[in-house]
């Protein structure tokens, strides 16, 4: 069966065989596929499922039909509807709840590192426009979740604010297609809402603001690694900067 390469990401790695998707593996790939499988068993719909692995060793997907903002600029309108927006965090809700019970082995590796303990859940930690799926005019769910690792949830919502709000450097976002600055407060608060964030704004906020932080470093520490490394030099890091010395004056 002829393999078609995906449009998008950092790795260039995935292609589509029929109605799945084949990528290349890493030590993370078990604890993934763990995790994809618990989502099924939970009858959870916006993820893909593992399906094992092919005669290249590459890992065997389902694929998610549907539109996704691949790798052009600006992005689709859909991405910074406000529909979308409570679309997304409906989304992570429904994956918190559906991974809340969800124990990884002790032996399990994560690309990000860390160790699952009680009171943590294994977030996407990647849940971006970047890997959204859009099917019948709707959010269908997410791909790409080799980033997934031991986290609290609002760390993970945390990210999700940062990238669909958006409340990334204001170049990022313009590039993106989104330019309406001054609905910003009120676009965090709707997310929030959707979302059922028990807080105030203001402290998720601040979360945000160490999220960034901590991409910015973790870029820059793992600068060895060919994804990591390739960001660095894209000038991802110094953008994650910029975007923090904005957030000093952003006010919810």
């Amino acid at each position: 069966m002829d393999e078609e390469r995906l449009d998008g990401g950092n790795t260039h790695g995935a292609v589509r065989v029929g109605d799945t998707v084949r990528r290349v593996t890493g030590e993370w790939t078990p604890a993934v596929h763990d995790l994809l499988a618990h989502l099924e068993s939970k009858g959870f719909p916006g993820a893909p499922r593992p399906l094992g692995f092919d005669g290249e060793g590459r890992e065997v997907l389902s694929y998610l039909e549907g539109e996704t903002v691949g790798s052009a600029k600006p992005w689709p309108a859909w991405v910074h509807a406000a529909g979308t927006l409570d679309e997304v965090a409906r989304w992570l809700r429904a994956y918190h709840d559906a991974v809340a019970d969800f124990v990884p082995s002790p032996e399990a590796v994560w690309r990000q590192g860390g160790r699952w303990a009680p009171g943590l859940i294994i977030g996407h930690n990647d849940a971006a426009p970047y890997n959204a799926v859009r099917r019948d005019g709707r959010l269908a769910g997410f791909f790409d979740w080799d980033f997934a690792g031991p986290v609290t949830p609002e760390w993970d919502l945390a990210f999700v604010a940062f990238s669909w709000v958006p409340l990334h450097a204001r170049s990022v976002v313009v590039a993106e297609g989104f330019t309406d600055f001054a609905a910003r407060p009120l676009r965090f608060r709707r997310l929030l809402d959707a979302y059922g964030w028990a807080g105030r704004p203001a402290e998720l906020l601040d979360v945000v603001r160490g999220r960034v932080k901590a991409h910015a470093e973790g870029i820059r520490e793992r600068a060895d690694d060919p994804i990591f490394g390739r960001l660095l030099q894209q000038g991802v890091a110094a953008r994650l900067d910029q975007a923090l010395v904005d957030l000093a004056d952003f006010r919810v």
